[in-house]
C-alpha cells in the first residue's frame, strides 16, 4: 500500500479548504521530489486545484486546460490509490469540465460565483479529495 508523507495530507486539506494555491505550493513540492507512480498522481490532483484557483480569478481558458489534464493523469489511479477515491475526484473533476465547457467563457464570473470562489456561498459544489473507507 502506498505511504504518503504528511506534507500530501497537508496538501489535501488545503485543497478541501479551498486553499487552491496554497495547496499547490505544498503538493508541488513533494511532486518535485517524487518519482512515479506518485509524481503522476501527485500531478493530476495539484493540476486540478490550479485549475480552481484560476476559475476563482476568471481564467475560464486555463481552468478547463488543467481540469482536463489534471483528470487524465488521474485516470490509471482508479478507483482509489493510497487510500484516496480518485474515482470520485476523477468524475468530479470531469462533470465541472463539461459543465464550464457547455457554458463558455463568457459565463466564467457566474460559474465561479455558483463555485462558491468570489467570496459568496456557492450553490454548486466544489471538487472534493476523499479518504476511502474502511
Amino acid at each position: 500500500m502506498t505511504e504518503f508523507p504528511p506534507e500530501f495530507w497537508q496538501g489535501i486539506e488545503e485543497f478541501n479548504r479551498g486553499e487552491f494555491y496554497a495547496c499547490h505550493d505544498t503538493l508541488e513540492a513533494i511532486w518535485l521530489e517524487s518519482v512515479d507512480p506518485e509524481k503522476t498522481f501527485y500531478q493530476g490532483i495539484l493540476q486540478i486545484a490550479v485549475a480552481l484557483y484560476h476559475l476563482s480569478n476568471q481564467n475560464w481558458k486555463g481552468c478547463l486546460m488543467l481540469l482536463g489534464e489534471g483528470t487524465n493523469r488521474l485516470r490509471r489511479y482508479r478507483p482509489e490509490y493510497g487510500q484516496i477515491d480518485v474515482e470520485s475526484l476523477f468524475s468530479q473533476g470531469l462533470e465541472m469540465l463539461q459543465v464550464l465547457q457547455e457554458a463558455g467563457e463568457e459565463r466564467t464570473a457566474e460559474f465561479a460565483s455558483q463555485y462558491g470562489l468570489m467570496d459568496e456561498l456557492g450553490t454548486l459544489a466544489l471538487p472534493k479529495v476523499n479518504r476511502v473507507s474502511s
